[in-house]
């Protein structure tokens, strides 16, 4: 389809011309918002959402536009639309050929995790049959210069996550990356990995082989359309999403100036939970795990039964008591009363929704929770949830 087919209906409006466009154009729109000079993931939002829609950013007339926050007459003054939407045919044409998904941001599919981090892309080209918005979703990373060591720690981790049905999402780079990869390939664990170039081409080359096999049970993911380079600076782009698609973000080899600091520092900033495995002192691709645990910037990890500990995972197999809890017969009133509450619900319960529903002061629910959990009771898990033991 040529791009003249597109220009519908056009009608001026100072220097601009503006169309009109068939519902069925909502996604060459999409994908062109990402080529606007000027206009970032954040930026690209906000006009989305005052606007209604990707189609409606490039209808708009120009009184719209500078309504809306963010765009000030030299912004508008550089809108390249025109320009953008012809890079948008020919990227619409290059995902039709090779079997590519575009994931906008309003689209059910794209991964709520990352979603709600404040920095995340606007949209993604996605490859594969992997369920971006799993259950059970962990990062793994590490250093470029795998030692023997930590390839064997990444194999035991994924050898033991299988039973847990995770996703696993890595970088595809050397190293540790691919290390998790392959083991998941190995293993039979849905793996996506995360690159920082188009889907056009492959960043090493010498991990084609792996990422074909990934399509089959997991896939590729980037915010980057085709043609885009391997330049320096995607990386840490890239980063953001291995961190911020995830539940927690594992580190096994690091050095103190690798990008899976990076990545580590990222997810605390999403406040996601980072674990670190544990190197020798004198070891320089594990200073950066070391540095994170000893900073608390990440939980010391020795396996994957702490890990599900801490974010309270269950095996698919695990069987479930048929009877309910006994009562305890040491509990005061008020924690027997959370106690039931917790009891009765399947999932757990949030601090805010437990003070609500025993309408207790927030400083009396926390010490009471404290206590069942210091007696056994009930767990405390990330995000200030709880369920009983």
């Amino acid at each position: 389809m040529g791009f003249h087919k597109y220009f519908l209906n056009a009608k001026k409006d100072s220097k601009y011309f503006y169309f009109s466009y068939p519902e069925t154009m909502s996604q060459l729109h999409q994908i062109a918002l990402t080529f606007v000079k000027n206009i970032g993931p954040s930026l690209g939002k906000v006009l989305v959402s005052h606007l209604g829609g990707a189609e409606a950013v490039f209808n708009a007339p120009k009184y719209k536009l500078l309504g809306v926050p963010g765009i000030a007459e030299k912004t508008f003054n550089n809108l390249n639309f025109n320009e953008a939407l012809q890079k948008a045919e020919e990227e619409l044409n290059f995902i039709e050929k090779n079997n590519i998904d575009v994931l906008f941001y309003t689209d059910s599919r794209f991964p709520k995790r990352l979603k709600n981090c404040f920095d995340s892309p606007i949209l993604l080209y996605s490859k594969g049959n992997a369920d971006l918005n799993a259950r059970r979703i962990v990062s793994i990373v590490g250093t470029r210069n795998a030692t023997d060591y930590g390839k064997q720690l990444c194999a035991q981790l994924i050898e033991e996550l299988q039973q847990y049905d995770v996703l696993v999402v890595s970088g595809l780079a050397f190293g540790i990356d691919v290390t998790a990869h392959r083991e998941c390939l190995k293993n039979k664990v849905t793996t996506v990995g995360v690159l920082g170039h188009g889907l056009d081409r492959m960043y090493p080359s010498q991990n084609r082989v792996t990422a074909d096999k990934m399509l089959e049970n997991g896939g590729l993911l980037t915010e980057y359309p085709s043609g885009t380079i391997p330049d320096r600076e995607n990386f840490p782009q890239r980063n953001r999403i291995v961190a911020g698609i995830a539940d927690a973000t594992i580190v096994i080899e690091a050095s103190v100036k690798g990008g899976a600091l990076i990545t580590a520092e990222i997810a605390n900033s999403y406040n996601r939970d980072v674990f670190a495995f544990p190197g020798r002192v004198d070891d320089v691709y594990s200073e950066g795990c070391n540095f994170l645990i000893r900073n608390n910037k990440a939980a010391l990890l020795t396996c994957v039964a702490d890990l599900a500990y801490s974010l309270g995972w269950e095996k698919p197999d695990d069987t479930k008591p048929v009877e309910q809890f006994m009562l305890p017969l040491d509990l005061t009133s008020d924690e027997q009363t959370i106690f039931d509450i917790i009891q009765q619900h399947k999932a757990p319960l949030a601090i805010d929704d437990l003070t609500l529903k025993t309408n207790m002061p927030m400083s009396q629910l926390a010490m009471n929770l404290l206590n069942m959990e210091m007696q056994g009771f009930i767990r405390s898990l990330p995000g200030k949830m709880y369920k009983v033991s």
